[in-house]
C-alpha cells in the first residue's frame, strides 16, 4: 500500500529531508523523507489501523 502526504508548515518553513516515520499503534511501520516540494511517500503493508505520522522535530531550525 502507498500512501502519499504533503506536508506544509503554517511557519513557511520546508520539511525538506526531514525524516519521517508512519506509525501504527505507536509502532514505526514505514520510513521516508520529505523532498523539496513538501511531499512525502510510505510503503507499507495493506491493513485496518489507525495511522499517525512522526515528525523528527529536531531538524527544524528556530528562527
Amino acid at each position: 500500500m502507498t500512501i502519499k502526504l504533503k506536508l506544509e508548515l503554517a511557519s513557511g518553513q520546508s520539511l525538506k529531508g526531514a525524516p519521517l516515520e508512519l506509525l501504527s499503534k505507536g509502532v514505526p511501520i514505514a520510513r521516508a523523507v520529505v523532498d523539496a516540494q513538501g511531499q512525502v511517500v510510505f510503503d507499507a503493508l495493506p491493513g485496518a489501523a489507525e495511522l499517525a505520522v512522526r515528525v523528527d522535530r529536531s531538524i527544524l531550525k528556530a528562527g
